[in-house]
C-alpha cells in the first residue's frame, strides 16, 4: 500500500483538479517528493512546455490527472477535447519516455459502449459512444504507443471534495427543492477520489504497468447514488426515476459501464457507499 516503499519523486499533472488534489495529498502523506502542476502551471497540450517540465522535474513517475471532463461539451468541440485528452497525454508519454519515468494515466469507463451484460474487465473490447469517450480512448493509445513504461488506469463516476461533482450537485438540489428526477437507466461504479488518489500513488510506487481497472466497489444507478446521499443527509426531497433519453443530452451515455479487474495486483477500493460516507464527512451539512 501507499507509503510502504521508499520515497519517490512524483510529478502530478492536472494537480488543481478534483482527482489531482487527492493524488497530490496522498503522495505527500506517503512521504514522497511531489511536484503538483495545475493547468495554470503546465498546459499539457504544449509539447515544448511538457518536455521542459518533465525534464526539469526528473520524476520517477508522472501521474496524469489533466483531462477535459465536460462530456456534453466534447460533442460540440471534439477537437479541443482531443487536444487535452489525446494529444496532451501523447506529449506526456514522449516526455516520460525521454526521462525513463513511469506514466500513470487516468482514463474512463466511457471507452465502452455499455451494452455488455457483464462488468467490463481490462481486456474487454472498447467501443466509445461519445466524442469524450473517443478522445479518452485515443489518449490511451497515445500513452501506450509513446511510453514504454505506462499504466492506464480506468475508473468511473468520480466524486470528491476538490471540485464540482454529481453528489454535491444533488445535495444542493435536494436542499433547494421538494422533488427532483434522476435517471435510473445508467449503472456504473461511483468512485471517491479520496480513495482513488492513494491507489494511483500505490500504482506508481509498485511500478505497475498495462491497463488497470480501479473503480469504487459495487455498482448502482445515478438514482441509487442520489437516494443514498439524500438518506445520509436526512433530506426529505422526493426523487423520481427518470430516463436518460428524456434528458436530451448531446452526448450518449453507456447504459451499463460497470468496471471490474481480473488482475491480482490491481488496487481494490472500498465500496461506493463507503466512499460516499467519507466524502460527506468532509462536508458541512446544508
Amino acid at each position: 500500500m501507499a507509503g510502504t516503499l521508499p520515497p519517490m519523486r512524483l510529478l502530478v499533472t492536472g494537480a488543481g483538479g478534483m482527482l489531482g488534489q487527492d493524488v497530490t495529498a496522498a503522495a505527500h502523506r506517503a512521504g514522497h517528493d511531489v511536484l503538483g502542476l495545475a493547468r495554470r502551471d503546465l498546459d499539457i497540450t504544449d509539447a515544448d512546455a511538457v518536455r521542459a517540465a518533465v525534464a526539469a522535474a526528473a520524476p520517477d513517475a508522472v501521474v496524469n490527472c489533466a483531462a477535459w471532463t465536460d462530456v456534453d461539451g466534447a460533442e460540440a468541440d471534439e477537437a479541443q477535447a482531443a487536444a487535452v485528452n489525446a494529444v496532451g497525454p501523447g506529449h506526456l508519454a514522449s516526455a516520460a519516455a525521454a526521462t525513463g519515468a513511469l506514466l500513470v494515466h487516468v482514463s474512463t469507463d466511457y471507452v465502452f459502449d455499455g451494452t455488455a451484460a457483464e462488468p467490463y474487465a481490462e481486456d474487454a473490447p472498447t467501443n466509445p459512444m461519445s466524442a469524450y469517450g473517443r478522445t479518452k480512448l485515443d489518449g490511451e493509445r497515445a500513452v501506450a504507443e509513446g511510453a514504454p513504461r505506462h499504466a492506464i488506469v480506468r475508473s468511473s463516476w468520480l466524486f470528491g471534495s476538490g471540485g464540482g461533482n454529481f453528489v454535491d450537485t444533488m445535495l444542493r438540489l435536494g436542499a433547494e427543492r421538494d422533488e427532483v428526477t434522476v435517471v435510473d437507466d445508467q449503472v456504473g461504479c461511483p468512485t471517491y477520489t479520496g480513495h482513488l488518489g492513494p491507489a494511483l500513488v500505490e500504482i506508481a510506487e509498485r511500478g505497475l504497468t498495462g491497463v488497470i481497472h480501479v473503480p469504487g466497489g459495487g455498482a448502482c444507478s445515478w438514482h441509487d447514488l442520489a437516494s443514498a446521499a439524500f438518506a445520509a443527509r436526512g433530506l426529505d426531497c422526493v426523487i423520481h426515476r427518470g430516463r436518460t433519453a428524456d434528458l436530451g443530452r448531446p452526448a450518449p451515455r453507456p447504459a451499463s459501464s460497470v468496471l471490474t479487474s481480473t488482475r491480482d495486483d490491481a488496487p481494490r477500493l472500498p465500496g461506493w457507499r463507503d466512499g460516499l460516507a467519507a466524502h460527506l464527512s468532509t462536508k458541512v451539512p446544508a
